[in-house]
């Protein structure tokens, strides 16, 4: 079982991204999906996460401003960023508490994508 994130990038004050997240392998359920970020210099925070009944909850630095979203038929996470200031600027990774088909439950992570915000 693999997560691959695709979607980060460069953008300006008050613009928007879209993450997205996917989940590859011999999987045979994906429980809560979530969306994490380090800053340079700081500790991994969690940003946001849905369960899989569709539960959302966001830290409250990104409340009003990201959305995230799943599709269960595609095993994909996403992450809507919307009105980014310069301290969204971070690594965001995605992580999945996964069922594979021939393992135990477990968190997976998926490999960083850079966010970066000009002022």
């Amino acid at each position: 079982v693999q997560l691959q994130a695709f979607g980060g990038g460069l953008v300006q004050t008050g613009g928007s991204l879209r993450l997205s997240c996917a989940a590859s392998g011999r999987i045979r359920r994906i429980y809560d999906m979530r969306w994490f970020r380090q800053a340079p210099g700081k500790q991994r925070e969690l940003v946001a996460t849905i369960t899989d009944s569709f539960t959302t909850t966001y830290a409250d630095s990104v409340k009003g401003r990201f959305i995230i979203s799943r599709d269960n038929a595609r095993n994909t996470v996403y992450l809507q960023m919307n009105t980014l200031k310069p301290e969204d600027t971070a690594v965001y990774y995605c992580s999945a508490y996964i069922w594979p088909q021939i393992e135990v439950r477990r968190d997976y992570w998926g490999q960083g994508t850079q966010v970066t915000v000009s002022s």
